[in-house]
């Protein structure tokens, strides 16, 4: 992994032009339960930096989403980009820390509109040309498909981050296992999937890739508005004089939505347990599913746009 992330660096140093190039803009809706893991603002961060993405908004997810919500305005608004609307999803009971409080704290609280109404209106105003990029518990998703599925249908596409095939948490060989998004809303997996609207998903399987201390030496010595906020949401998810590596998971999610060729998908059918199991079992493919992505290549995308 330390070589796959040194030849990142040495790519994103040189400026090497290896990306395809930039078409129109596709919308997209960012659904995020940022504040726990780090991993959820360095995906922002890829989405801000895209110009293959016109981000019609942000939604909140799992949790104390009105938190997560004043997160996301205060690191839009460093970064100068407070123009993106912030909806706040449906709340929840959450078992995890919410690492990322004291900084979300910062933002005065102030009401933010619901994320299902929001993602149903844009829904409407848009059909058939929205990717929702989800890389948190399936929440809003399940409650927008409750709420009206014919709309939700219009959706073009989600990119998910979740599940876990033949792989779970830990080495290639680990077993699979519940993956968190999936096991906090199994629920919402099997409503999405049975929607009608396709589904890329991106499992343990290809997005347990890890940025090593050199890469993110590099980033929080950089000295740009988006990676001063990286710097200060990472030191607050590792904790006092601790050092902790990051696994990107849910970068590789955007990364499909902007560079497929990057995370090759292989038509499957899933079938999704109470415990949040995503088996794959024999008929007909509801869900595209990454099982292997291009590490040096996504940490390459990841580097080149955050370090611009």
């Amino acid at each position: 992994m330390a070589a796959v992330v040194a030849l990142a660096l040495l790519w994103a140093r040189s400026g090497r032009p290896a990306e395809q190039p930039v078409t129109a803009p596709q919308l997209a809706i960012l659904d995020t339960d940022i504040g726990d893991d780090i991993d959820d603002a360095f995906a922002l961060a890829l989405v801000l930096r895209s110009p293959e993405i016109e981000l019609l908004g942000i939604t909140t997810e799992f949790g104390d989403t009105e938190l997560r919500a004043r997160l996301v305005d205060r690191y839009l608004e460093a970064v100068g980009r407070a123009d993106i609307p912030v909806a706040s999803g449906v709340e929840t009971a959450a078992p995890n820390h919410f690492t990322q409080a004291a900084y979300a704290r910062a933002e005065p609280d102030h009401p933010h509109a619901d994320a299902v109404d929001f993602l149903l209106t844009q829904i409407r105003a848009h059909p058939g040309a929205i990717t929702l990029i989800c890389i948190g518990p399936l929440v809003n998703v399940q409650a927008a498909i409750a709420r009206d599925p014919t709309t939700f249908r219009k959706l073009k596409r989600v990119v998910m981050m979740g599940g876990s095939v033949y792989r779970g948490y830990g080495g290639p060989n680990a077993p699979p296992q519940p993956e968190w998004n999936i096991l906090n809303d199994p629920d919402g997996l099997t409503a999405l999937l049975g929607s009608g609207v396709p589904v890329f998903m991106m499992p343990l399987d290809s997005t347990q890739i890890q940025l090593d201390q050199p890469a993110q030496a590099q980033i929080f010595a950089h000295g740009s508005a988006l990676t001063d906020q990286l710097a200060l949401l990472y030191h607050e998810w590792s904790g006092a004089g601790e050092w902790k590596t990051p696994t990107l998971y849910d970068p590789v999610a955007v990364t499909y939505a902007l560079r497929p060729d990057l995370c090759p998908v292989t038509p499957m059918r899933l079938e999704v347990d109470s415990r949040g199991d995503t088996r794959p079992v024999a008929g007909a493919a509801n869900a595209e599913v990454c099982l292997h992505s291009d590490e040096a290549g996504f940490l390459h995308l990841l580097l080149g746009r955050i370090l611009e």
